[in-house]
């Protein structure tokens, strides 16, 4: 649901009437999951429950519920034999007339979306750095740009955290279980210790370098000298973004670093998902276990 609510605040402010589109039942293969939507105005829309023809069909319907100034429907569409869509499952809709209440639902929504998002800390904001940022920014990360360089940090797509420090271990040391570090700073010995910190924290879904096979081994002589074992020094991902294409432009290199990032992430989260049930179902209640004191 992210930016749905900026969305509605300003047509509700400017008294545009809208229909609020929600994926109330996904079933079988479908093009996006339930609780996806969007808002549709007359002229207008933001957000997507999967595009295709199952979109354009909800944007009509919606739509027409304008025009009749209706407040509420509810549609079951099976996407083969309704709409000819290769997918083959069923869509449950829920169409509802926007309104502040559904304004303070969405705030409350993207905002508990924002708090449950995984961290993203990328260590650099040079060439890489900026184009990293420029890639990781639309996906569903908190993303955090930290470097020792104040002038370094202007400029940077809205919506980025900033952190002007010289002290970069510290953040790593504050940076909340399964983040991930991008490390890409213009200092080799700023990203060996950077890397140092988040190995031997032992709880990152994802540290990766830039850098190449040479740097990896210095560092990992450098590394082992400091204390960290092989099974540890196995974890950090270096070369970032892969070693089938060897193209060195930013761009191409953040979308392929983004990719991999995006791909640690949400295996982490899938892992910690599994976990929990596995937990809840050996406690024997179906509930997670209560913490210590509670």
């Amino acid at each position: 649901m992210s930016a749905l609510a900026a969305f509605l605040r300003t047509k509700l402010a400017a008294g545009e009437p809208a229909i609020f589109v929600k994926v109330a039942e996904a079933k079988g293969s479908t093009p996006r999951e339930a609780g996806a939507a969007m808002l549709v105005t007359e002229g207008d829309f933001a957000g997507t429950i999967g595009g295709g023809t199952l979109e354009y069909e909800a944007l009509d319907r919606a739509r027409r519920l304008l025009s009749e100034g209706r407040k509420h429907a509810e549609e079951r569409v099976p996407l083969g034999p309704d709409l000819g869509q290769c997918c083959g499952g069923r869509v449950g809709l829920s169409f509802r007339a926007a309104d502040k209440a559904l304004l303070a639902e969405l705030q409350a929504a993207e905002e508990a979306e924002a708090a449950a998002m995984p961290a993203v800390f990328l260590f650099g904001a040079g060439h890489v750095g900026r184009a990293l940022a420029l890639a990781l920014m639309p996906l569903p990360f908190r993303l955090t740009v930290v470097d020792p360089r104040q002038e370094m940090l202007a400029g940077l797509p809205q919506g980025v955290e900033t952190v002007w420090t010289a002290l970069a271990e510290a953040v790593v040391a504050e940076a909340p279980p399964g983040s991930a570090h991008v490390i890409a700073t213009h200092s080799h010995a700023l990203d060996f210790a950077i890397a140092h910190a988040a190995l031997k924290r032992g709880d990152a879904a994802y540290t990766g370098m830039i850098g190449s096979q040479t740097k990896r081994r210095q560092f990992e002589r450098w590394a082992c000298r400091e204390g960290l074992d092989r099974a540890t020094l196995a974890r950090l991902v270096l070369p970032i973004g892969g070693t089938a294409l060897r193209d060195k432009r930013p761009p191409v290199i953040a979308a392929l670093v983004a990719a991999e990032v995006t791909t640690h992430l949400l295996q982490w989260q899938a892992a910690e998902a599994a976990s929990g049930q596995e937990a809840r179902r050996s406690d024997g209640t179906g509930r997670a276990p209560a913490a210590a004191g509670a």
